[in-house]
């Protein structure tokens, strides 16, 4: 009598599925996806996610890598491609305003969107994407600080407040992303944010 194969082989594809949560996630935010959202969306029974991809948390943090490293690489190659403090900010706003309005994908940024309203419960999840948020802050910081040094930027410019107003604008940019404004009104964002600039 033939015996039968013990386990079996994963029916569905892990990167398809795994990116089917990373929109879900980034079109209803970390607190208001259940369960149930994400293994209707990835069409995976939930055994089967919770196998593959551990608990909602574990899979949320799998997911931020894979968006950072797919949506949110624009940020870091403006930062480290440009040669001026102002070409490279100016280019992260604008190329946010392409990001965040793009055709076919939830609109703004997750990591600034997914843990707005997050529940105490979930308070580690929201830490991480505010201290990711923070080290956009530092990145803008150190680009402008190097501005000043080069004799960019005046030696009295607000390192600090600069960095802070650069992130101010791109975490707004997203929530109007999120709003419905479109790719034309955001640049206009970008542009009027870097008219504040010192020197502009």
């Amino acid at each position: 009598m033939a015996t039968r194969q013990r386990g079996r082989p994963r029916s569905f594809d892990r990167d398809t599925a795994l990116e089917k949560a990373l929109r879900t996630f980034w079109e209803h935010g970390y607190e208001t996806t259940s369960i149930a959202d994400l293994t209707r969306a990835m069409g995976i029974a939930a055994p089967s996610l919770y196998a593959a991809f551990g608990d909602k948390k574990t899979l949320f943090e799998e997911v931020v890598e894979v968006y950072v490293h797919r949506y949110g690489g624009f940020i870091g190659r403006a930062l480290a491609e440009e040669p001026t403090a102002r070409g490279a900010v100016g280019r992260v706003l604008r190329e946010a305003a392409v990001e965040y309005t793009e055709p076919g994908r939830p609109p703004g940024c997750l990591v600034i969107n997914a843990a707005v309203n997050a529940a105490p419960a979930s308070a580690e999840v929201a830490e991480a994407l505010r201290a990711m948020r923070e080290e956009n802050v530092r990145a803008f910081a150190s680009r402008i600080r190097a501005g000043v040094a080069a004799g960019e930027l005046p030696e009295d410019t607000d390192v600090s407040a600069l960095a802070r107003f650069t992130a101010a604008v791109l975490q707004g940019m997203s929530q109007q992303a999120r709003d419905g404004a479109g790719r034309g009104e955001l640049e206009a964002v970008a542009d009027a944010a870097m008219r504040a600039w010192p020197g502009a």
